[in-house]
């Protein structure tokens, strides 16, 4: 993958490990990050020999959502770049959400704003107790538009009210009480605990797995379609070039109260 920033890797008995490799930077995203990521989840869908996908990354953090470097772009950018970027974003979370294979995210630490909807996205998720998850995009006067389909879905609608306007930190056993997490394990047991999920996958016909994943999501409560992804790529981009959005991404970049903060 590119840079190395995406590393792929398939196990003996078609077990795709994904991992996001910035952890220097918390392994937070850029636009070369999303196309990367889009192109793992195209490949391991479209490879017959794999069978489960594991989403990882290295070091101590998740995924922190955005990168430093992206947001001072996103700050300057204009309504047309804003929404070509949230469109690129939208379209790497719905590859990863519709994936045919059973996908597992491996949670050793912070997921913040984009993150989490990585993790909302995953058919499973298993965290150890040290992991936090914030749906922080509000404290820089934005919303987390693009991820919202996925993850109102895993949390319902009204705790998402709650932590999509309070941007509060939602431990790992919250986060496993609202149903964004499926286990919360100690840190030294993340690996058992997916390898025991994935021997259980790996018992089950290949396809009818496929076909239970796809099943479960077609009666799901609306499909996340063109037009909802769409729609909520336009909210993104609107939000971004707003004198709210870019005052909040502005006072962040610079360490500094935003201006509705007295």
């Amino acid at each position: 993958m590119s840079d190395n920033i995406i590393q792929y890797h398939v196990s003996e008995g078609g077990i795709a490990t994904i991992t996001l490799n910035r952890p220097d930077i918390h392994n937070a995203f850029d636009d070369k990050v999303v196309a990367a990521l889009t192109a793992a989840f195209k490949q391991a869908g479209e490879d017959p020999a794999v069978r489960v996908v594991i989403l990882a990354s290295t070091g101590k953090s998740f995924c922190a959502g955005g990168d430093l470097n992206w947001m001072r772009r996103m700050a300057t950018y204009t309504f047309e770049e804003n929404l070509r970027d949230s469109n690129l974003l939208a379209e790497m979370l719905r590859t990863l959400n519709y994936l045919p294979k059973p996908t597992i995210a491996r949670v050793q630490g912070a997921a913040y704003g984009g993150g989490v909807g990585l993790v909302a996205c995953c058919d499973m998720a298993v965290a150890s107790p040290e992991a936090a998850f914030c749906l922080s995009e509000v404290k820089v006067g934005m919303i987390p538009a693009t991820i919202a389909p996925y993850v109102v879905r895993a949390i319902g609608p009204r705790a998402s009210r709650r932590y999509f306007t309070t941007a509060e930190l939602i431990s790992a056993d919250k986060a496993f009480t609202l149903g964004l997490v499926s286990e919360v394990v100690a840190s030294e047991e993340l690996d058992n605990c997916i390898a025991g999920i994935t021997k259980s996958l790996l018992r089950n016909g290949p396809r009818g797995v496929g076909e239970a994943k796809r099943l479960v999501l077609d009666v799901a409560d609306g499909e996340i379609n063109a037009d909802m992804i769409a729609d909520t790529s336009q909210r993104i981009a609107e939000t971004r070039g707003s004198d709210e959005g870019r005052e909040g991404l502005t006072a962040f970049l610079e360490k500094r109260k935003p201006a509705w903060i007295q």
